[in-house]
C-alpha cells in the first residue's frame, strides 16, 4: 500500500510538474512570440527608415543632377546671351564714335565733338565753314531696340530744353617762380 500511495505521490508529482512544465512552456513561447514580434517590429521600421533615407538620398542625387544638367544648359545660353550684349554695345559705342562720318548726318563732321556722357556728341554747326556758329546742338545717339534715354540723359534733355544753359570763361594764372596755380576768375 504505500507502494500504492509512493505511486500515486509520484504520479500527482509528475502530474504537477508535467502542468508546471505546460504553464512554463506556454509562458517561454509567449515570450518567445513577444520577443520576435518586437524583433520583426523594429526591424520593418529599421527597413521603412532605410528605405526612406535611400529615397531621400536618391531624389536628392537626381535632384543634384538634374540642376547640373540645367546649369550647363543654361551657362551656354547665359554666355551666349552676354556675347551678343556685349556686341551690341561695343557696336553701339563704335557707332556713337563714327555716325558724325555717316552720309544721312546732318551737320559737317567736323563741327561735331565726341563727348560720350551724358551726351554723345556736342555740334558747334557752322564752326568749320567760318566764325559764326549758327546753333549749339546736343546729340545723343542710340541704337538697338530698347532706345530710351537713362534718367541721367533725360535729365540733361530737359535742362537743355528749358534754356537752363550758360557759358563761361574761366581764367587761369599759374606763378611760375612757385609753380602753383594761384587763382581762378569767373566771368
Amino acid at each position: 500500500m504505500i507502494e500504492w500511495a509512493v505511486i500515486l505521490l509520484l504520479f500527482l508529482a509528475v502530474l504537477a510538474l508535467f502542468y508546471k512544465y505546460s504553464r512554463i512552456q506556454g509562458q517561454v513561447e509567449q515570450k518567445a512570440r513577444e520577443i520576435f514580434e518586437s524583433w520583426r517590429r523594429r526591424e520593418r521600421e529599421d527597413i521603412e527608415n532605410w528605405k526612406e533615407q535611400e529615397l531621400r538620398r536618391l531624389s536628392d542625387e537626381k535632384a543634384k543632377i538634374l540642376f547640373e544638367k540645367w546649369r550647363l544648359d543654361e551657362e551656354g545660353n547665359i554666355r551666349t546671351d552676354a556675347v551678343k550684349r556685349s556686341q551690341s554695345v561695343t557696336r553701339g559705342k563704335v557707332t556713337e564714335c563714327l555716325i558724325p562720318y555717316f552720309p544721312d548726318f546732318p551737320y559737317n563732321p567736323k563741327d561735331a565733338r565726341f563727348l560720350g556722357t551724358p551726351v554723345d556728341l556736342i555740334v558747334f554747326d557752322g564752326l568749320s565753314d567760318g566764325e559764326e556758329v549758327q546753333k549749339v546742338v546736343f546729340v545723343e545717339i542710340k541704337t538697338g531696340k530698347a532706345a530710351n534715354l537713362s534718367k541721367r540723359e533725360r535729365a540733361v534733355r530737359e535742362c537743355i530744353k528749358a534754356g537752363r544753359v550758360q557759358y563761361f570763361t574761366i581764367h587761369q594764372s599759374f606763378d611760375d617762380s612757385t609753380n602753383q596755380l594761384r587763382d581762378m576768375g569767373m566771368n
